[in-house]
């Protein structure tokens, strides 16, 4: 023998009955050196024949197929002496069970379900679709068992065995036992019937019937004996246990991860491990995260294709990757495994699939049209022909389930049924190959049509949760029959018609950039034909509430509300007319037209009256009260804020965001909130701005979301100061507008940004806040808008830009001035004046003092008591600065003894400081300075 058949047979004596694989004898014989297969194949050969090993005779060598070779003649070990030494492994082999090269990710909890249920049964089955990892985890949960079993646990690899006949026999060599019968069966139950072991019976799925045979007549006879089964569908026998692996979890498509937060879910975790364990030394950072959480969703969370695509990334970046994933089922794999099966994806799924009968073949590429998940009901009017029975389609779509190709979701609302991304991708290149693809389209953009109008004629009369759990997962078909119908012009009337019933879906799921494009290309004047009346009224109403809140209040906004308004007077639907002058209500108070918006809310509570719509009627008082605090009178704004919210009746049967846009109650405390803080009332404030925001994530709303944080909560975090709870609510903010290409609310939101970096002495917040200002001016948008100038004007002197700084107040002044915004002049004629006071000369500090009298005098009326401590602040300030604290004193202390609440926001801390700073220099040490420290020091929050 040569060197090389040698060594081979000095590994194989060395470990006597144990399966040694071809890798480790290529490795001992052919160390550092690279050899095809056939040349371990050649020298085996040369061993056996030296041996004299034949079958018939005396065997040595015993061959595993595909995996390696087993020593199976007796061996003795002699001492020097010539004594037999005990073989510690002779006879004592335990498994025979593969080496993991790679450790198990994110399947602790599968491990010990599986491990509990093993105790409750002694037939396990672990069901899944292919690449889930049901051969991984079957091999862990052995591994832990190994030592539990006095005669072993043997694994049995049923995916090479194409033949059910050959079942017995494939358990018969993994246990090692020899047989010289025709009935192995029988054979392998007598040797059984005493014996202690574990068979894990690997990918039953093609040879159930043979493996269920086999395991019940096993388990009958051998009391001890336990099996552990992977397979698509269950063994179906008497006291088998099932568990159902589910895919690796990924994070929700809605949640943008950091790179931490994503490590947290095991199919990132699977993810990157392979990707740093390949040669492309992958690194996951914030800016790549949500990207490999995209490829792991778009993979299902299938450990086999997470562990096929994360190498690719040697060739390929991350975006890269994902752009390539459209299509999984080409995805290769550099890996040399056994099985081309788990090589890839295309050849696991061609293995499922080629198990099916032909009437299971057809249901499964006719399910493959649904984008998401869908009905019973839904599967039969899509799937079946004319003529055929349902009941068909019910038992193809079970036994689709049980064979791991159809995945289930119970809800309240009965089970739903969905195709892993992976197997639908598959199945609809087979239904492409069919010649029904067209067909099939057809009937589910009509399916989608009518359910479409189903939920339409639902949404205001269904709660909104339960019609959210109906329809909600629908909005994935809608898009796929909207791109047939319109593609191609297939169906311009399914196409136009789905669009006008799926309003609803956009409006409800916060989807408005959406909805305007859908909105916008329905209305094409080439559809007019396909057209009527009443479309044109849903079209242009959506247009116009979605123009709003992406683009701003665009003359289009009011062209668009105005002609669904036409429309509604025209077909005498009131309930139409209500929803379009709502939005020209909304329209006018974006553009800072708070007069018209006055009136419009007054022409909507006339209408409501007289159609006796009580909630209409009631919920107008938020828009009545939000154009008042514009205008400056927020007694009475906050007089109809108050009565709207104590008259709110929640619907029980209908959807008020659906109605009005927003929660109206919810809407209103936010304004609320706002006049409040205006009134001098900081703590109330805060209250009321945190109870709406916590109604506006409960609602699970886009515009909800935008209304709180924005208009109310983080805004008045700056103005009593807290900037770190305005931090915390910008970074979420503008995460969230992002995700839902919200434009108009963006620059909002970079104008808020902005403040809170001019705030924190940041500089770099002008050029921000400017920007963000430009485009809201640029997009007609001018609500709030002379005090985001008046927050520039201030910004400017704080950063020594004193003349710019002028210019910035007088253009916010003449702003609020053409739009009857005097909610803020006191506060602009403060800034003006502090701006005035950086300018030399003595005419300037009489001009400045007379600003702060004019703000004053304005806040008083007003009863803007936050904005007269504002006045009062900066002109103590400045009269203390120039020798005249007294006089200061008397001005600031009579306004901070009117507060009873807020002694920790910023602003009365500064009032409080100055008045400290006046009793100090002793020329302000006046009883009007000690009555203000009495005032501040009776309450525990100072």
């Amino acid at each position: 023998m040569g060197s090389r058949a040698l060594e081979i047979l000095t590994s194989l004596v060395e470990r006597p009955g144990e399966l040694v694989s071809k890798a480790e004898l290529v490795a001992r014989a052919w160390p550092d050196t690279f050899v095809e297969e056939s040349n371990l194949k050649v020298n085996v050969a040369a061993l056996r024949r030296a041996l004299g090993d034949a079958v018939g005779d005396a065997q040595y060598i015993a061959t595993v197929s595909g995996r390696g070779y087993r020593f199976v003649s007796p061996v003795r070990v002699s001492g020097q002496d010539g004594v037999p030494v005990p073989l510690k492994s002779q006879g004592a082999r335990t498994h025979n069970l593969p080496v993991s090269t790679t450790r198990l990710v994110g399947r602790n909890d599968a491990v010990e379900a599986v491990l509990r249920g093993f105790e409750a049964s002694r037939l396990l089955t672990i069901v899944g679709p292919g690449g889930i990892g049901k051969t991984r985890l079957a091999l862990a949960v052995a591994e832990q068992l190994a030592t539990a079993y006095d005669q072993g646990v043997w694994f049995v690899d049923l995916a090479i065995v194409n033949d059910a006949v050959l079942v017995p026999a494939a358990i018969a060599a993994a246990i090692g036992l020899r047989v010289h019968s025709a009935n192995i069966e029988a054979a392998i139950t007598a040797f059984a019937a005493d014996r202690t072991f574990m068979l894990v019976l690997d990918n039953c799925e093609h040879l159930i019937e043979a493996v269920a045979s086999c395991s019940q007549t096993l388990l009958a006879a051998a009391g001890k004996v336990r099996i552990l089964a992977t397979s698509r569908e269950s063994i179906r026998i008497v006291g088998e246990q099932v568990y159902r692996l589910p895919p690796l979890d990924t994070p929700p498509k809605e949640c943008a991860v950091t790179a931490t937060q994503a490590l947290a879910f095991p199919a990132i975790e699977l993810f990157v491990e392979r990707a740093a364990g390949s040669r492309c030394g992958f690194t996951l950072n914030d800016a790549n995260a949500p990207v490999v959480a995209e490829i792991c969703r778009r993979l299902d969370g299938l450990a086999l294709a997470i562990e096929l695509a994360a190498p690719r990334l040697d060739a390929f970046s991350t975006s890269e990757l994902l752009d390539l994933l459209t299509d999984q089922s080409e995805v290769w794999s550099d890996m040399r495994c056994g099985d081309r099966r788990h090589q890839t994806l295309a050849a696991t799924l061609d293995w499922s699939y080629g198990l099916l009968a032909e009437p299971e073949r057809a249901l499964l590429r006719r399910l493959s049209i649904f984008a998401g998940a869908f009905s019973l009901e839904s599967a039969c009017a899509v799937a079946v022909d004319k003529g055929r029975a349902r009941s068909e389609c019910i038992h193809g779509v079970a036994s689709l389930v049980a064979k791991s190709l159809v995945s289930t979701e119970r809800g309240e609302l009965g089970t739903h049924y969905r195709l892993l991304d992976t197997t639908r991708r598959y199945a609809l290149g087979k239904l492409a190959d069919s010649g029904e693809r067209d067909g099939m389209r057809r009937r589910h953009a009509e399916h989608l049509l009518e359910l479409a109008k189903r939920a339409e004629a639902e949404w205001k009369i269904r709660p909104t949760t339960q019609w959210l759990a109906e329809y909600g997962g629908k909005v994935d078909d809608i898009r796929s029959a909207l791109d047939w119908a319109f593609s191609g012009n297939r169906s311009i009337a399914i196409g136009v018609a789905l669009t006008v019933a799926a309003i609803p879906f956009w409006e409800h799921l916060s989807l408005a950039e959406e909805c305007r494009a859908r909105v916008e290309g329905a209305l094409h004047s080439s559809f007019a034909p396909f057209r009527d009346t009443r479309d044109d009224m849903k079209l242009h109403l959506a247009l116009g509430t979605t123009l709003l809140h992406t683009r701003g209040p665009r003359p289009e906004v009011r062209a668009a509300w105005t002609t669904a308004l036409g429309c509604a007077e025209v077909l005498n639907d009131t309930e139409f007319v209500l929803s379009c002058l709502w939005g020209l209500c909304d329209y006018f108070t974006w553009t800072g037209d708070h007069q018209s918006a006055l009136a419009m809310a007054d022409r909507i509570r006339r209408l409501a009256t007289d159609r006796g719509d009580h909630d209409a009627r009631s919920n107008v008082d938020r828009q009545t009260g939000t154009a008042l605090r514009y205008l400056g009178d927020f007694a009475e704004a906050r007089r109809h804020l108050e009565r709207m919210i104590s008259r709110y009746v929640p619907p029980v049967t209908r959807s008020d965001i659906a109605r009005f846009q927003l929660d109206p109650r919810s809407a209103a405390r936010g304004t609320l909130a706002n006049v409040v803080w205006l009134q001098g009332q900081p703590d109330k404030a805060i209250a009321l701005a945190q109870r709406q925001l916590e109604e506006a994530r409960a609602a699970h709303h886009a515009l909800a979301l935008c209304n709180a944080v924005i208009h109310t909560t983080c805004p008045i975090a700056m103005l009593t100061g807290d900037l770190a709870d305005a931090e915390r609510l910008l970074v979420g903010i503008e995460a969230h507008v992002a995700e839902h290409a919200m434009t108009i609310w963006s620059a909002m939101a970079r104008y808020l940004r902005g403040e809170w970096l001019l705030q924190s002495g940041d500089a770099s917040g002008l050029t921000i806040l400017r920007s963000a200002l430009d485009e809201l001016l640029a997009a007609d948008f001018r609500m709030r808008c002379p005090f985001y100038i008046g927050v520039y004007a201030a910004g400017l002197e704080d950063h020594g830009e004193v003349d710019a700084g002028l210019v910035a107040i007088d253009e916010a002044i003449a702003l609020s001035t053409s739009t009857g915004e005097m909610w803020c002049m006191p506060e602009l004629l403060r800034i003006k004046a502090d701006l005035s006071l950086k300018q030399d000369g003595s005419r300037r500090a009489k001009i400045a003092e007379a600003l702060y009298e004019q703000a004053l005098d304005l806040a008083h009326r007003q009863g803007a008591l936050s904005w007269e401590l504002r006045a009062a602040t900066s002109l103590a300030a400045h009269c203390l600065q120039s020798g005249q604290g007294e006089r200061g004193g008397k001005l600031l202390a009579p306004v901070y003894r009117r507060f009873s609440e807020g002694f920790t926001t910023r602003d009365l801390l500064k009032a409080r400081a100055i008045l400290d700073a006046i009793g100090d220099t002793g020329k302000g040490s006046t009883a009007t300075v000690r009555q203000a420290r009495r005032g501040r020091d009776a309450h525990p929050s100072s």
